[in-house]
């Protein structure tokens, strides 16, 4: 790719990323991101097929890797359950509250099908991203320190409670006090580690 498509490429994905974020996914077209990107649509066009197919990249190439290197960063799959789920948990919210506009788009892929078409399309097989989070939950399964639920299950109730945590800190932003503070993302999290617990 020549430098001149890839600062193009580039600016597609924040644009996009941006206007998902200030003004819902609803009100991104590829006519209004051509216009913001002062580059003709047949420009996007090119690179993608529709805006399925831009959002499937987007979520693929530029959220769930970093989020994954974000999430992993210090985390060995070896620690004991309640420091891990700790740094999981630690470093999921720092990820977040700096990366608002990629919360928003893992936050659509959650409740639409563009998930499981992304995976698909690229051949992404449920553990191919977040292993060591999957070796961490199995090993404590085995060791008998946690409930014997699915992977599946025990994803659901690690890291739903979190995005609803960083929802709420998002939704506080803007108002007068922040009630998601380090206490109470530490004490939910502590709820949540004796919850899974045997």
């Amino acid at each position: 790719m020549r430098p001149k498509d890839f600062e193009k490429e580039e600016a597609i994905r924040s644009i996009a990323l941006r206007i998902i974020a200030e003004e819902g996914l609803e009100n991104l077209s590829m006519q209004k991101l051509a216009k913001e990107a002062n580059i003709s649509p047949r420009t996007i066009y090119i690179k993608y097929e529709n805006k399925e197919d831009l959002l499937i990249k987007l979520f693929i190439d530029e959220v769930l890797g970093n989020y994954e290197k974000a999430v992993l960063e210090g985390f060995e799959e070896t620690m004991n359950f309640e420091e891990g789920v700790r740094k999981i948990w630690l470093n999921t919210f720092k990820y977040f509250k700096s990366n608002r506009q990629s919360y928003i788009l893992m936050q659509y892929g959650k409740s639409s099908p563009l998930l499981n078409k992304a995976f698909k399309e690229r051949n992404i097989n449920e553990g191919d991203f977040f292993a060591p989070v999957h070796r961490f939950l199995k090993r404590n399964i085995k060791n008998g320190t946690i409930k014997s639920f699915p992977i599946g299950v025990l994803r659901a109730l690690l890291f739903a409670p979190l995005l609803d945590l960083s929802n709420e800190y998002f939704e506080y932003k803007e108002r007068p006090k922040q009630i998601i503070t380090e206490k109470v993302l530490s004490d939910c999290c502590d709820a949540i580690i004796e919850g899974i617990k045997l």
